[in-house]
Order: C-alpha cells, then sequence, then structure tokens
C-alpha cells in the first residue's frame, strides 16, 4: 500500500482521550480542531516549568539524495519503539511545506508503517500556522508601501527595503516582481520579490520564541530596511506593526498535538527551511515535550552539516538545549548515489559504489562525533531493494569506524521494526554523557564563524565574498557580532555544487549575499546559487494528487 493508504486505514485515538490517557493533559487544556488535532495552550506550557527535563534525541542524516533518506520516517518509527520499550517518549516534527508536498516530496508526514495521522491534515493547511505565518509577514509588507504612499514620515529608501513577500508554494515567477504599478493611485513602483513562507524571518522567530511577549518583542526588532542615509535601519515596531503580527500568531504559538499510526503522541510545531533557515521546530515545542516524556526525539532538516548544525549553533545557543545523542540516518541508495550512481541504477547492487559513497557519511559522523561532541548511532533506513551485501559492506564500513551500525525496518513494520535502533539510542542515552560543544566560538568575527563552519563542517579550502558582503559583515560586527550564522546552501553536497557528491575537500564555499535576521537572532549568509524561493520540477506532486466525490484525497505519499 501506499503511505496515504496506510494512513487512511489507521485506527486513530481522540486526541483529548490520548493525551489525557497517556500524559494526564486535562482536556481543559487542549483546544481540538477536530477530533484527531488540538492545540496545547500556552499557559499548560508554562506550568511545567518545574518538572524535570528528560533526554534529547536529535535526528540528522548524510547528504541527501532528491527524494530525501527519511528523517521523518526515522524519528516517528524510532519514538514508536521507544515507546514499545516503555520508554516513555514523544517525538517533536516540524510541519511540511506545501511547496516540497506539491513540488518533489508530496508529503512529508513520515512513510510506510511510520507516520503520524492525520496524514492528509498535516500535509495540507494542517492547523492554519503557516498561513497565520504568511499572513503577518504579508501584513508587514503591505504597511511599508502603505506608509511610502502616505509620506513616507520614517524616510525609508525604497531602494533599501529587505522585505519581501511570502507564499507556501513553489512559484519561481514571483522570485523579482514589480510593485505599484499601474501609476500613483497603486503606491510607489519599485522592485520586490517573493520568498517561500518557510523562508519567512516571522517563521525563524516563532520558531525561537518562548512566549507572547517575546515573539512580539522579536517580531518588533525585524529590520524592514534602511533610511535614506543607507546606514539608518528601520524596524517593524517603527511601523507599529509588531502588534497586529503577533495577534495574527496568537493560535499559531500553541503546539500542535497529533498521533503516530501506534496511537503515540508527536508535536509537529514550525518548519523552517534547514538550507534557507535552522530548519527546526519551535523550542515551545521541543521544551514541552522534555516536561512531559522522559525521552524526546526530533529531527532536523537535510544533511547533518545544514540541518543538524544549525540545530546545535543556533537552536541549542539560544535556548539551552542540550542533545543527549544523535541518530545519523543513511540508505544504501544514498550512499551509491554519493559513489557515483545515477538516479535510475540506485535499485541495483553495487558494492564499489557504496564503498566510494561511504566517505559522505564517514565526514557526517566526523563532525558529528569531533565537531559537536556528541555520541552517534548510525542508522541504515532499509529499503526492500537493499542486499545482503551490500548491507554486511556497509556494516563492515562503519564498525572500521567505530560507529554502532544499526539496519532498522520501521518503514515496513512500525515501531518493531525499529527495536533494536531503540535499544542502541537508549544504551547509549542512559550510559554516556555527552560533551556537547558548539561548532564556534560566538565571539568570533562574523566572517570567522563562516570560515570556520566551512572548513571545519564541509571540508573548504577557502571562503570568498566580495568586498560588499565583506564590508556589510563587518559593519554587522559592531551590533550583531555574537549573532550565529545561517548557511543557506545546497543540501545535495558539503559543497555548493549540488552536482559534487561524496566527500569533497579543498573546495571553495563563495558567500554570495548575506541577510540580517535581527528578530530571529542570526546572521543568513547565502553561499552559490541558493534560492529562497523554490520552483517546481517538470512533473510536480501535484500531478498525483487528487480529490473524489467522498472527499479521499489520494496521491500524497
Amino acid at each position: 500500500m501506499s503511505d496515504i493508504e496506510i494512513a487512511q486505514r489507521a485506527t486513530m485515538k481522540p486526541i483529548i482521550e490520548l493525551a489525557q490517557q497517556n500524559y494526564g493533559i486535562a482536556p481543559e487544556h487542549l483546544d481540538p480542531i477536530g477530533h484527531f488535532k488540538a492545540k496545547l495552550s500556552l499557559e499548560y506550557v508554562n506550568s511545567l516549568a518545574d518538572k524535570t527535563d528528560g533526554k534529547l534525541i536529535l535526528v540528522t542524516a548524510i547528504s541527501p539524495t532528491p527524494a530525501g533518506e527519511g528523517k521523518t520516517t526515522t524519528t516517528v518509527g524510532l519514538g514508536d519503539a521507544m515507546n514499545r520499550l516503555n520508554k516513555k517518549t514523544i517525538m517533536c516534527l516540524r510541519e511540511p511545506s506545501l511547496g516540497p508536498c506539491f513540488g518533489v516530496k508530496g508529503g512529508a508526514a513520515g512513510g510506510g508503517y511510520a507516520q503520524v495521522v492525520p496524514m492528509e491534515d498535516i500535509n495540507l493547511h494542517f492547523t492554519g500556522d503557516f498561513h497565520a505565518i504568511g499572513v503577518a509577514h504579508n501584513l508587514l509588507s503591505a504597511l511599508i508601501d502603505n506608509h511610502i504612499n502616505h509620506g513616507n514620515e520614517l524616510d525609508i529608501d525604497p531602494r533599501k527595503i529587505q522585505w519581501k513577500r511570502v507564499v507556501d508554494m513553489n512559484d519561481r515567477a514571483l522570485r523579482n516582481i514589480v510593485v505599484g504599478m499601474g501609476g500613483a493611485a497603486n503606491g510607489y513602483l519599485r522592485e520586490d520579490g517573493y520568498d517561500i513562507v518557510v523562508a519567512s524571518e516571522v517563521m525563524a522567530i516563532l520558531c525561537l520564541a518562548t512566549s507572547r511577549a517575546d515573539l512580539k518583542d522579536r517580531l518588533g526588532r525585524i529590520v524592514i530596511g534602511y533610511k535614506s542615509d543607507k546606514v539608518t535601519p528601520v524596524y517593524a515596531r517603527d511601523l507599529k506593526a509588531h502588534g497586529a503580527m503577533a495577534a495574527l500568531l496568537k493560535d499559531a504559538i500553541k503546539p500542535n498535538l497529533v498521533q503516530t499510526l501506534e496511537n503515540n503522541i508527536a508535536i509537529i510545531h514550525g518548519g523552517p527551511f534547514a538550507n534557507i533557515a535552522h530548519g527546526c521546530n519551535t523550542v515551545t515545542a521541543t521544551k514541552t515535550a522534555l516536561k512531559l516524556a522522559d525521552y524526546v526525539v526530533t529531527e532536523a532538516g537535510f544533511g547533518a552539516d545544514l540541518g543538524a548544525e544549525k540545530f546545535i549553533d543556533i537552536k541549542c545557543r539560544k535556548s539551552g538545549l542540550k542533545p543527549s545523542a544523535v541518530v545519523l540516518v543513511a540508505t544504501i541508495r544514498a550512499l551509491k548515489f554519493h559513489g557515483g550512481i545515477v538516479k535510475d541504477e540506485l535499485n541495483q547492487e553495487n558494492l564499489a559504489a557504496l564503498e566510494a559513497g561511504f566517505e559522505n557519511l564517514e565526514r557526517h559522523y566526523h563532525n558529528i562525533t569531533e565537531h559537536y561532541g556528541l555520541p552517534c548511532v548510525v542508522c541504515v533506513n532499509h529499503f526492500t531493494f537493499d542486499t545482503e551485501a551490500e548491507i554486511a559492506l556497509l556494516q563492515q564500513k562503519c564498525a572500521t569506524l567505530g560507529a554502532t551500525c544499526i539496519v532498522s525496518k520501521h518503514w515496513a513494520n512500525g515501531g518493531e521494526g525499529a527495536e533494536e535502533l531503540a535499544k542502541a539510542v537508549v544504551a547509549v542515552v542512559d550510559n554516556r554523557e555527552p560533551e556537547f560543544k558548539f561548532v564556534y566560538d560566538e565571539n568570533l568575527s562574523l566572517w570567522e564563524k563562516i570560515e570556520t563552519i566551512a572548513t571545519k563542517l564541509y571540508g573548504a579550502g577557502s571562503v570568498t565574498a566580495n568586498a560588499k558582503v565583506k564590508s556589510q559583515l563587518s559593519a554587522w560586527n559592531v551590533d550583531y557580532g555574537t549573532f550565529p550564522i545561517c548557511i543557506a546552501k545546497t543540501q545535495m553536497s558539503f559543497s555548493t555544487n549540488p552536482a559534487l557528491k561524496g566527500a569533497p575537500s579543498g573546495h571553495t564555499i563563495e558567500i554570495r549575499d548575506v541577510r540580517l535576521a535581527n528578530g530571529a537572532g542570526f546572521i543568513v549568509a547565502i553561499a552559490g546559487d541558493m534560492m529562497t524561493m523554490p520552483g517546481l520540477p517538470k512533473i510536480p506532486a501535484a500531478e498525483r494528487i487528487d480529490i473524489d466525490d467522498n472527499g479521499k484525497i489520494t496521491g500524497l505519499f
């Protein structure tokens, strides 16, 4: 059966009943949205402050193939398996974006028998959080142009506006647009553009905010552009926008509770892209789960060079979170892909390609254990066409590396198929205190932070940027020098060239642009040709998605 067929046959329990039964959460603390989704009140979240934290387990991956390697599937399967072992566990996931759902992925709620449900709802609109984020972002966009139209009292330079518009869809035609056309009645004529919602600073702010007050303060700190002197920043609070923006996000800030196919609680909240933003679910969701459960399994986006690095150097640095272990997800097909095999031949046994591509896993493992200081378990997300010889070779290579390597069949068998993985992870978490360290010191200059990430984690030989980028970073060092760096880079390679597989070394990382995310509290460094508005593939997943007369959705996977 397809993922959606499996999900539609699931026996779900009312979420109010499940939350009370498993975690003692009284119904008055939940705002149900239908029978199987609910928002958790912030008042209840705040009431948990004095409870002891559980252990945090981070799921990341090697550099992925275009289809992804199954981080969400593994997170769900591992969480279900730990609950099967009577380890009280909650999974914390990101909300799917409609862009990838209708683009390449066709869905992002796990797969096979390791899914969160209701799968269709989670993939399509869910609880409306992304809609609220998009509207809050675009309200600020509208207020900027409206202010200029009515006299521009703040002296905003229209050529220095940094704030674009957003839509939760892959639409390359909107990357660069012109607004205000049609005469003076339609506003001031200027160039503009769209990003995807998950790349919005409002999304990043929601994911890092710790309270409604913190949310509003962060929204007010957003730098929308500069005055005509080209150096004085204009903030969202100058436009009196942050109060209304926070009002639009009054429900979006509340964590969302759903369940897995095995009726275990999962919190799905927030979803910034990891190759553009910091790629983690909300701090509120993670901290709430840690108060409720003994173990929390969470995911970071894309490969460990992007998602895990930003989880540690941005999310953990700003929130005080500390993971106890990392699960590095790999697939045999991805390793063969990194060994030079084309996509159409990945289902065929090829030991030479697997051995050649192993260097990608090796570098990610080294980064996690050496540069993050965290214990790491390698999870081989099993596919039906993996051969015994390939599995044996991969386990042998991992043993040589000193890595615990577990073949996990959660896609086919749910939690039962991941029990060996769960046992290995629990053994590490319960018996080893991680060193845990950041990749760079916050007191380094912004440029030194970029160089450290590129050389330590990416294996780069040098980092380059034009004089304008370097000058901007130098100027920002005065007021924002302690900010962490969020590198926007292709997820397909350690380099900025998505075609460069394996573990390239000595390459050059070019920083093409830098952006200040003052409300979120980090600097975005755009490397290579990275886009903040993706495009659709030649055959988008949307072509397969449909609905029948009874309201049954098909084509999500």
